[in-house]
């Protein structure tokens, strides 16, 4: 688009200067020239105005009017996450809150997981139930509207009453080995130890560790909860916990509360950090003809008309 090319416009009036300028004719005899109308008059302003639209659209056309289409890719290299949840007894346990509200463990750990899969729209992230047994209810995503309705329905008991952590980090491990994402992640909720299972937490912590699979636990409860006196789970194991995140490259957290359980999750997304790059194309489309053809068809026509039916003398 050259815009500068408008300051051009005035020149559409030129014709109409000259049209109006006033002509003197000599006549020896004025009684044949009596007044009148014909149609040959009413029209001659279409000479003119024809002349003055053949600029115009030709100072249009050299403007060069163009349509711009733009096309916006995002390109991300996210990475695979495989959230793994504690669905055991002891998860039913009220000793969480948000707010004023009291919430299950098992219920905060679903507000907030909801949360952080929102927040995280370029990985491929999944989901793993483990109680006394563990499976991948959720293969790693991008469709994380799905996903996110399979946490909401989220039950204790789903696994089994016990807490086999050995076997969760095992089977989550095996589904992540054969993919090639930069980086792999494992998120780990539980609020219990290990209570069931043929592989311990440090075996299957070795195994994740030389698959290139960081474990991130993240040990929930409130500080009075997981108790062996008035709770229905034994106490956090947190020792297994954070032996897990060293050798595996990852970090163990502690979640008192809702809060502090979303804070755990900000850290590791700020720890865990996909890459994007977004690339602009800019289509344009030449539309100088819509301007220039009806110039040219305007010109000619006045040419036309003035050599013949609208001719003036000289």
């Amino acid at each position: 688009m050259h815009p500068a090319w408008f300051a051009a416009l005035p020149l559409a009036l030129l014709p109409w200067l000259a049209w109006w300028r006033p002509q003197a004719i000599r006549f020896s005899v004025l009684g044949g020239l009596a007044p009148g109308r014909s149609w040959r008059v009413l029209a001659a302003p279409l000479l003119p105005l024809l002349q003055s639209a053949a600029i115009a659209g030709a100072v249009f056309a050299l403007a060069r009017p163009q349509e711009v289409r733009r096309e916006t890719t995002r390109e991300s290299q996210g990475i695979d996450i495989l959230l793994a949840i504690d669905t055991s007894d002891s998860m039913d346990e009220a000793d969480m809150r948000a707010g004023a509200r009291e919430l299950s463990r098992l219920e905060a750990s679903k507000l907030v997981m909801a949360r952080f899969v929102e927040e995280r729209p370029d990985d491929r992230i999944g989901l793993e139930v483990f109680g006394e047994e563990a499976f991948v209810q959720v293969p790693l995503t991008l469709d994380h509207e799905a996903l996110g309705a399979f946490i909401g329905q989220l039950e204790i008991g789903m696994a089994g009453r016990a807490t086999a952590i050995g076997s969760a980090i095992a089977i989550g491990t095996k589904r992540m080995k054969e993919l090639e994402a930069p980086s792999k992640v494992m998120i780990l909720v539980t609020d219990g130890r290990s209570t069931a299972g043929t592989i311990t937490p440090l075996q299957a912590a070795e195994a994740a560790a030389a698959l290139g699979v960081r474990v991130y636990p993240i040990g929930v409860g409130g500080e009075g909860g997981g108790g062996f006196f008035g709770s229905r789970g034994a106490t956090i194991d947190e020792p297994s916990m954070r032996a897990i995140a060293a050798r595996t490259g990852g970090r163990y957290f502690r979640a008192a509360d809702t809060a502090a359980l979303a804070q755990v999750y900000t850290e590791i997304d700020s720890l865990e950090q996909s890459s994007a790059r977004t690339k602009e194309f800019v289509h344009r489309d030449e539309r100088y003809l819509l301007a220039l053809l009806p110039a040219l068809a305007a010109w000619l026509l006045q040419v036309a008309l003035g050599a013949t039916v609208l001719r003036r003398l000289p």
